[in-house]
């Protein structure tokens, strides 16, 4: 490649990364419910029309990795010669590649010299899409019809006009159909951006040259990782983890990965061993494992393109009928968990192959809170949050505390929005000092919120995990300590919650949840704090 041609394909990789950054902005800028503007549980990418990813926004791993066969199933129930300007594609079916029923995916086709040549697509959690729970996420799940309204591939809009009976459909399906309907919006405006200022890129290139630019782009994510698959060794590493129950059981629910590098090179991830799927909630649809395995090539790779390039190179195999693959009609909305336990053994297996010291794991949990009740006037209020954890300490520093790391780096909501939407007051949004496990370099501590119920009744779903034991640590490091939740009533009673539960929460009762810390990495010179509050 000539330095002309390298210098071109870099022109085009930085313009349309910007450009899926700029999607995320604009979904920030315009989204209404807070779990997406402030605690951006929402992302956007590019993708070629055949549903291969092009370019990434920069959040959130979770859902960009979770978008790229949602976007393939789209293509295929959506031929891309098929399809107008203006044309508005959805879906949210965990069998047709979606995450969880909340995750709602939009794509829109871009159009240049009269075929279509990208793909422009978000992801948003909405606040409520119907089910047995406010929120959507019923912790005690034990089918997905318990979950909300499922939408296989559909054609939202026609040439710009939204279709007026799935409209229908999704305003009788949830709890807030307002703003459902303004965070479609929000989408929509996300898209209609990119397909603006990628037609108007391709134009000017050319639809040939842009179609050959992403080929090059492509090729070089695919080359980098090449490349750093050459320096492991062709061997195997295994690694386990295990959920804390499923919602409906207490018993363990184990995480197994075997990583292979073989020659070529190539890497293959196999989840065979992991546990068969769950009556509860925590089976993680396909594009969710495909999200962490994504996760895993970039960190092999840090330098190079998030796209499809990655993928070439990766075998993943999902047993059918386990937590990481199941059968219709399993629950899945509690998915989360399982995939960062996933993130957390896939990188403990890495740390087996490679020659390079590894992090700690993390506090491999995002707390995701959903709340809905009435206030004394009888007005019905939802939100949902999501709530880190710490970090694993580092060969070459401590982990940071209240960091959702890997695949889910959402933001924590500020006490000012929260009070603003329901009638609680947030008592305490502190560092949990001294949860991080100890070590030479200690794990990142958890946080301490407490609410407090000021009016009227609610009711939480309440997904967590680490209840039991901590993060492990590393060469040699510490535990972090585990997580708890629970319900301190007016009359001084205290309620514990599991790691997974729904549970009534009455006027005068305060919630305090405290998140997991990340394992220490090391031995610690000293003893490190302590696990109080």
């Amino acid at each position: 490649m000539s330095l002309a041609e390298a210098a071109a394909r870099d022109i085009l990789r930085l313009a349309l990364e910007g450009l899926a950054d700029r999607m995320q902005d604009s979904l920030l800028a315009s989204a209404l419910s807070p779990v997406a503007r402030e605690g951006m549980d929402c992302a956007a990418a590019l993708f070629l029309p055949d549903g291969r990813v092009l370019a990434q926004a920069r959040s959130l791993p979770l859902l960009l990795g979770g978008m790229i066969p949602a976007i393939a199933a789209l293509s295929r129930a959506f031929p891309p010669e098929t399809l107008a300007e203006g044309d508005g594609l959805l879906l949210n079916d965990p069998w047709s590649g979606g995450t969880h029923l909340p995750d709602l995916i939009v794509a829109r086709p871009v159009f240049a010299q009269g075929r279509v040549v990208a793909f422009a697509a978000t992801i948003l959690h909405h606040q409520d899409i119907g089910g047995i729970a406010p929120g959507s996420v019923p912790p005690d799940a034990q089918s997905v019809f318990q979950e909300g309204l499922r939408l296989p591939p559909v054609k939202w809009r026609h040439a710009g006009v939204e279709d007026a009976g799935i409209a229908t459909i999704l305003a009788a399906n949830t709890r807030t159909p307002a703003m459902l309907a303004g965070d479609l919006a929000a989408q929509w405006a996300a898209v209609s951006l990119a397909a603006r200022e990628v037609a108007a890129l391709a134009t000017t290139m050319g639809a040939k040259a842009f179609a050959q630019g992403c080929a090059a782009l492509l090729a070089e994510a695919r080359d980098a990782l090449a490349s750093a698959l050459a320096a492991l060794p062709e061997a195997e590493a295994m690694a386990e983890d295990a959920l804390e129950g499923d919602g409906r059981s207490a018993a363990p629910v184990p995480i197994r990965v075997t990583l292979r590098r073989l020659a070529g090179p190539r890497l293959v991830v196999d989840f065979t061993g992991s546990a068969s799927q769950t009556a509860g909630p925590v089976n993680a649809a396909p594009s969710g494992l495909l999200a962490a395995c994504f996760c895993l090539l970039q960190r092999l790779a840090p330098e190079a393109p998030a796209n499809h390039g990655l993928l070439d190179l990766l075998d993943l195999h999902l047993p059918e009928g386990s937590v990481v693959n199941p059968r219709f009609p399993a629950a899945v909305n509690a998915r989360t968990a399982t995939v960062k336990l996933a993130c957390n053994a896939l990188f403990a297996a890495l740390a087996r192959l490679s020659p390079k010291p590894a992090a700690a794991p993390n506090a491999g949990v995002a707390v995701v809170l959903s709340i809905g009740g009435t206030d004394a006037t009888g007005r019905s209020w939802i939100f949902t949050e999501i709530v880190a954890g710490g970090s694993g300490g580092r060969p070459d520093g401590p982990g940071q505390p209240g960091l959702s790391a890997d695949v889910s780096n959402a933001r924590n909501l500020p006490a000012e929005m929260l009070e603003s939407v329901a009638p609680i007051r947030v008592e305490a949004i502190q560092r949990r000092h001294g949860s991080g496990g100890a070590g030479r370099h200690p794990g990142g501590d958890g946080v301490r919120r407490i609410y407090r119920l000021l009016s009227g009744t609610a009711e939480i779903s309440y997904r967590g995990e680490r209840h039991l034991a901590g993060a492990p640590g590393a060469q040699g490091g510490g535990a972090g300590a585990p997580a708890t939740a629970r319900i301190l009533a007016a009359d001084s009673s205290v309620r514990h919650l599991p790691s997974k539960a729904r549970i009534a929460w009455a006027a005068g009762d305060r919630f305090i949840l405290e998140t997991a810390g990340g394992g220490g990495w090391g031995p610690a010179q000293q003893e490190q704090g302590d696990f109080g509050s």
